[in-house]
């Protein structure tokens, strides 16, 4: 296996890794308040221009749009949840494992790219015992820092 092969094998292995640790034990429509909240208050403390968004299923709990975004980041934000709706996966991880064969999701998916975006930002929102049940999500960083953010605020909502 090649240095480029491996890491990329190492980096999925992290990003499902992620998803199986990442799991709450029940969410309900405070619980998606009180994310979208811990998420602004983390954004507003390192000045990011960020959207958000918490949803369950198609519903749309909570959605803000902090300061230096644009509709663009609405759109994103939803063309990126459809990808994890679609695959169950982070939309950073479903774009690195078409990279990982040496595939882009553009020309490899077979999907609207008006509609879905494999880039990172989004982050599926599992519930022990049930599985997938809505998304978190956020836009306005290069990707792998969308991703990134999200993750770390998890961890810290999910350990409080």
């Amino acid at each position: 296996m090649t240095g480029a092969a491996s890491g990329a094998v190492s980096l999925l292995d992290e990003l499902a890794g992620q998803e199986a640790r990442l799991v709450f034990r029940s969410f309900t429509n405070e619980d998606a308040l009180a994310l979208g909240l811990f998420l602004v208050d983390a954004a507003r403390a390192r000045d990011l221009p960020i959207a958000i968004c918490v949803r369950r299923g198609q519903q749309r709990l909570f959605h803000v749009a902090l300061a230096g975004t644009s509709a663009d980041n609405d759109e994103w934000l939803d063309r990126k949840s459809r990808v994890v709706d679609r695959y169950g996966r982070s939309s950073f991880r479903v774009g690195e494992t078409f990279r990982s064969r040496g595939q882009t999701f553009e020309a490899h998916s077979r999907l609207d790219l008006d509609r879905y975006a494999a880039h990172g930002g989004v982050f599926p929102v599992l519930v022990e015992g049930v599985g997938m049940v809505g998304t978190v999500g956020v836009s306005g960083l290069p990707q792998a820092d969308d991703h990134a953010f999200v993750v770390a605020q998890l961890e810290l909502f999910l350990n409080r």
